[in-house]
């Protein structure tokens, strides 16, 4: 495997493109080593800066996720890689013009995980004590717990958030699967049960990206055969069919990284369920809603799941998510129907 940036097609070669933090490598190198281990292709990564990598405003002022993916997404276009290998909560909800889904890998652990000085528990930490994140889901989930804790808003990479911890902060909430990628989770003191402490929205899943045009194509219309390889090697099922529901409810709720939504899928005996919980953002109020469905197979699963994650976001507007958080958009298009 090279580790060369900016090289132009070859044949034999894949080029998958990344963000240039340590958790971002870290996880397309993985993705990489797999795809040389199945497809017996030569794999490079290229690396790409995007704003959100070079800004330290809060993630909702730079305008949500997407600031963390159009860069990769312009290499990709750009036929600068052939790639692109994203958090998939990272992801805009709606479609991308020439860009689709090629491959979700196996999802890692979904959950938040906390990391505390004196290996300290969100129940241990003393009255008063400073909480760190940076996203409103979390610090609403936070102070439903423990009312007398202080939240603060960070931004940084997982180097520069744990650095906090001891210093500025007694703790900081993280995505377990990062800090797991990263090698880190021996500083990991507590990881939520998602049954009570639901997550991001495809949280701890990937999304491989490739060029394509409209809908998610079959492997049989990719022009290019080791492409296609590679991504029938990543793909995992389950993991995408979970993903989907759970984005699903912020594709109805057309709501972004700033509302404290969270939800949770998974899959026994043929059964997909979905709970999901809209946060007022002071953590005092919430509303939840749990839903299954019996999943088809190939794209009619993919289809259910969708239809899962509407009826879970429709159920939560009729029992009004909308007076706890910001869902002005869906309340002024059901207005004007």
């Amino acid at each position: 495997m090279r580790g060369d940036t900016y090289l132009s097609p070859q044949r034999g070669l894949i080029r998958i493109g990344t963000r240039r933090s340590r958790l971002a490598i870290a996880q397309t190198t993985q993705v990489a080593k797999k795809v040389a281990r199945e497809t017996g292709a030569d794999v490079a990564l290229v690396t790409v800066t995007t704003k959100g990598d070079v800004s330290r405003a809060p993630l909702a002022q730079l305008g949500g996720t997407g600031v963390f993916v159009s860069a990769l997404r312009d290499a990709l276009l750009d036929n600068r890689c052939d790639l692109a290998v994203h958090s998939f909560k990272d992801l805009p909800t709606g479609p991308c013009e020439g860009i689709v889904v090629g491959a979700v890998p196996e999802r890692a652990d979904p959950r938040d995980a906390l990391c505390a000085r004196d290996g300290l528990s969100l129940r241990e930490l003393p009255a008063g004590a400073r909480v760190g994140t940076g996203s409103p889901r979390r610090a609403a989930q936070v102070l439903a717990v423990r009312p007398d804790l202080q939240v603060e808003d960070i931004r940084g990479n997982i180097d520069t958030r744990l650095s906090f911890v001891g210093d500025s902060l007694d703790a900081v909430v993280l995505a377990a699967a990062g800090l797991d990628r990263a090698d880190s989770s021996d500083v990991i003191t507590e990881r939520f049960d998602l049954a009570r402490v639901p997550t991001a929205p495809a949280q701890g899943a990937l999304a491989v990206e490739v060029r394509g045009v409209g809908a998610r194509p079959g492997i049989s219309d990719l022009t290019e055969p080791l492409v296609a390889a590679a991504l029938r090697a990543l793909e995992h099922p389950a993991s995408r069919l979970t993903a989907l529901a759970e984005r699903s409810v912020l594709t109805t709720l057309e709501a972004g990284c700033a509302a404290p939504i969270g939800a949770t899928a998974h899959i026994a005996g043929g059964t997909l369920q979905l709970r999901a919980i809209v946060y007022r953002t002071d953590g005092t109020e919430h509303l939840e809603v749990v839903q299954s469905t019996a999943l088809g197979n190939g794209t009619a699963g993919e289809a259910l799941a969708l239809q899962l994650g509407r009826d879970v976001a429709g159920e939560l507007l009729s029992r009004g998510a909308a007076e706890l958080t910001d869902l002005g958009a869906v309340l002024a298009r059901q207005g004007n129907r």
